[in-house]
């Protein structure tokens, strides 16, 4: 046996030890959102039954900022020992790739997928004062009245902001309106409710159900391939009469690169655990999310899949993220 494979020997052997042992010390979960958002909210979640299922504590370490750039990074470069797992998203792992082709990671490279854990509709709605119904209303009034309406979104890069780009675009008021880019879903959600922007489109886990039951922002639409069961009434684009408009995000936990296969599979089979609890998948109803699970490899190939499809979409539709 050369010097490489008893090196490999080695590695495994070392892998699979320190599975057996796994977890001896509590787990920081990159959360790379500000809490309140829809990342934040959903990991939360997660990381609250891994807890119990792993027998250790997640603390949860918000890293915000660039669409979950920062947080991305951070995760990236953590050691691949299992203990600094990243809340990713489409956003950190479709979007950021798209917009912002320097970044200081791979998505595919520089992580290990472990699973996926939520898939969550898109909502568009708009502030009460806005005078419109539907979804053809607002694009009416876009086009009528060009650069009264501003839409916010959770960064440049933010799964809120490919939503709203895409919306923008496939309904023709691209040049119309105005972006306005927060830190974070919640703050994007709050400046809607101030009135300081008229409209947003982003994850309904992020909060926005409570406000819209409440009559604080009016739902226009889903951005599913379904209406959501949180709020039947409400159309999906397509139904609005935006055929070719589907965002959903997705979001899972990942590793960084080189992480021991023994540890990936312990954390895949609490991850599979804690989304088929009925503790989660309640909570998860709640917010208009959907419980998901995969393997590894499954996860890797969904979210090349995703980079495929979305670079794709930029490319011909022509959306320009400023």
């Amino acid at each position: 046996m050369n010097r490489l494979s008893l090196a490999l020997a080695a590695l495994a052997l070392t892998g699979s030890a320190a599975a057996q042992n796994y977890p001896v010390r509590p787990i920081r979960l990159i959360s790379p959102n500000p809490p309140g958002g829809a990342n934040d909210t959903i990991g939360r979640i997660v990381a609250g039954r891994l807890s119990e299922v792993l027998g250790t504590q997640l603390v949860v370490d918000n890293r915000g900022g660039a669409g979950g750039v920062i947080g991305a990074e951070i995760a990236a470069r953590a050691t691949p020992d299992g203990y600094t797992p990243l809340a990713g998203s489409v956003s950190t792992h479709s979007f950021a790739p798209i917009i912002h082709p320097e970044l200081g990671y791979d998505p595919i490279k520089d992580f290990a997928p472990i699973s996926l854990f939520a898939i969550a509709q898109n909502l568009l709605v708009v502030h009460p004062s806005v005078p419109v119904a539907n979804v053809k209303e607002l694009i009416a009034l876009a086009k009528a009245k060009p650069g009264t309406l501003n839409y916010a979104s959770g960064g440049v890069g933010s799964t809120s902001h490919f939503a709203v780009a895409l919306f923008v675009s496939v309904a023709g008021i691209a040049n119309d309106t105005v972006h306005v880019p927060y830190k974070g879903g919640a703050p994007a959600i709050t400046a809607t409710l101030a009135r300081e922007t008229q409209f947003y489109f982003g994850p309904m886990a992020g909060g926005l159900v409570p406000h819209v039951k409440a009559g604080r922002l009016k739902a226009l639409a889903v951005g599913g391939a379904r209406r959501s069961a949180v709020l039947p009434d409400v159309p999906t684009a397509a139904e609005s009469g935006l055929p070719a408009y589907k965002s959903y995000g997705w979001f899972g936990l990942l590793a960084p690169a080189r992480t021991p296969k023994p540890l990936i599979a312990r954390l895949n089979r609490a991850v599979v655990e804690a989304v088929g609890s009925t503790g989660v998948a309640r909570k998860f109803v709640e917010l208009g999310v959907d419980t998901a699970s995969n393997s590894p490899d499954e996860f890797a190939q969904f979210i090349r899949e995703q980079l495929t499809l979305h670079r794709k979409l930029v490319r011909e539709l022509g959306i320009k993220f400023e």
